[in-house]
């Protein structure tokens, strides 16, 4: 969750000066040398939360634990398909009861073994519900989730009653409910393994965490950067091909890119939309445009009375129907982004539960019908739609003063709609996730996992983690239900689209475009891809 999962961040508060020392990844120290002891430098944003991996949900945080954590499951950084990587089968007889067998050898960091305990203390601490972790949810299939997690009151139990170790390297797994699709999940971050030290002394943990991925932690200054160091132990078969990576916070991308050019940096992963028209010519093949799993969109807060509504209802499709998206996508981002038409991404596959046009024409722009649903609606509540954004990264402000201008002129008012910079992603989100905005924001998830659940559960199932706008509907939740408990893949995946035909009509998100992954490098480095997930494959960057 990452989540769409789910956007970009923060903060070179003082640029030059990084621009001269920190920024710079090609100029003396680590950064000099080159072959598999070279240090690859890359913008980075700063993460919202410390960084546990049961208490991450967005992209930057998520992009370090995958650096530093592998899990039972590991997603192919080209094809998204999910395959063991610590696991050395995942079985069950009837898609409830699960029997997780590990392979042997694998340690973290700090030399401990990891074992199935590693896995089950790090599960329960997710799921308890006195640790507080945003993905705790991603534990409830489990049995006994309802006691060490209520929606309300206090926990009954302090471990999940489904959970069993067997032997070191062996744990079952109970679930409440038959769920076919399971397994394919356990690649996400939260369910990574965990050692005794984060248990121990928490707080040091934090400061500098210790995994058991292809990378360790040299350094951490939150808001200013990571060091990251290969692994010369790390046992399994994706040993990193460069010597670390630094990463750089950086509070603009347009400053990011600016380093990256100037041959002060060597990879950003999200080329900001103003240099879009520019940046085949300055980078040439240098430059990285490619499908990923992630969805952009407008939200509401149903935590408004005003927004929870059947008049508002009206508005909200209104306003969908009033956002020129083609024009938008090619425009601002020279089609680098693809009008949205369901609230899932092409990257699934029809198989996979993509499903083009399944919106219908209430994603598609047409100004009179636009108007005339919104001034059924009672017209905008408040009289005007302010749609918040973070301003330190991520081409924001251009794309929300597009779909301002698309929505004034449908309305014929140059103020019914306005944008309301954050200064940053970490101030941003904090409003988003404790209900404190009262207009519209932009939002997006990028995919935790390559399922059409993910796109779907988190953000819309009532009270899910990420369903930060708060709206809630018993129909979408039961077919959800359903769809999980569905033995057969192709069943499930209908009742899922079954579901999101609830969102055409009720619209609790405008989806707005896919995004694909962008990313530019220097002629420094070689071997520079990104994943399904738009994360770069770190491990397989090579420096020349």
């Amino acid at each position: 969750m990452r989540g769409a999962t789910q956007v970009r961040w923060a903060a070179c508060a003082v640029a030059v000066a990084l621009a001269a020392t920190a920024c710079g990844g090609g100029d003396g120290g680590d950064g000099g040398s080159g072959g598999a002891d070279g240090i690859v430098s890359s913008s980075w944003g700063d993460p919202q939360n410390p960084l546990e991996p049961a208490n991450t949900n967005e992209v930057q945080g998520g992009k370090v634990l995958d650096m530093v954590f592998r899990g039972l499951i590991r997603y192919d950084p080209k094809t998204g398909e999910a395959k063991n990587m610590i696991a050395e089968s995942i079985d069950s007889k009837d898609s409830q009861n699960f029997t997780i067998k590990l392979k042997d050898g694998w340690t973290f960091s700090d030399g401990e073994k990891v074992t199935a305990k590693s896995f089950v203390d790090a599960w329960n601490y997710g799921a308890a519900l006195k640790n507080n972790q945003k993905n705790a949810y991603f534990f409830q299939y489990i049995e006994g989730y309802d006691k060490v997690h209520p929606e309300s009151g206090s926990a009954s139990a302090e471990t999940l009653s489904g959970l069993k170790v067997v032997d070191d390297l062996t744990f079952t797994a109970k679930l409440t409910q038959k769920f076919s699709l399971w397994p394919d999940t356990l690649g996400y971050s939260a369910f990574v393994p965990l050692p005794k030290a984060f248990y121990d002394d928490h707080d040091a943990w934090l400061s500098k965490p210790v995994g058991n991925g292809p990378y360790t932690i040299e350094s951490y200054a939150k808001g200013s950067s990571m060091n990251l160091r290969k692994w010369d132990d790390y046992p399994g078969d994706d040993k990193a091909k460069n010597g670390g990576v630094d990463l750089k916070v950086f509070t603009d991308n347009n400053t990011a890119y600016t380093d990256l050019t100037a041959g002060n940096l060597d990879l950003v992963d999200d080329v900001p939309a103003s240099q879009l028209r520019n940046v085949e010519t300055d980078l040439g093949d240098r430059y990285i445009n490619t499908p990923a799993g992630i969805i952009q969109t407008l939200a509401f807060p149903f935590y408004d009375k005003e927004w929870d509504t059947d008049d508002a209802r009206k508005v909200r499709q209104g306003l969908s129907m009033a956002i020129n998206r083609p024009q938008i996508t090619d425009q601002i981002f020279q089609k680098t982004r693809t009008p949205a038409s369901d609230w899932t991404s092409p990257v699934l596959g029809d198989d996979g539960g993509f499903k083009k046009g399944l919106c219908g024409k209430e994603c598609t722009y047409d100004k009179a019908a636009a108007k005339k649903l919104i001034d059924e609606g009672g017209g905008i509540p408040g009289g005007q739609l302010k749609i918040s954004y973070n301003a330190d990264t991520g081409s924001h402000k251009e794309w929300v003063d597009a779909v301002c201008n698309s929505i004034n002129n449908v309305m014929g008012n140059n103020k019914a709609c306005v944008g309301g910079p954050v200064g940053t992603f970490a101030d941003f989100r904090a409003q988003v996730s404790t209900q404190k905005l009262t207009g519209a924001w932009r939002a997006g998830w990028q995919m935790d996992y390559p399922l059409i659940q993910n796109f779907l559960q988190p953000l819309y199932y009532t009270n899910a983690p990420s369903n930060d706008g708060k709206w809630s509907n018993q129909e979408f939740d039961d077919l959800v239900d359903k769809a999980n408990a569905e033995s057969d893949k192709a069943k499930a995946v209908t009742t899922f689209q079954d579901a999101e035909k609830i969102l055409v009509t009720e619209m609790p998100v405008i989806p707005l475009w896919y995004q694909n992954g962008s990313a530019g490098y220097s002629d420094r480095v070689d071997n520079v891809e990104l994943n399904p997930f738009s994360v770069p494959v770190y491990e397989e960057i090579t420096v020349k």
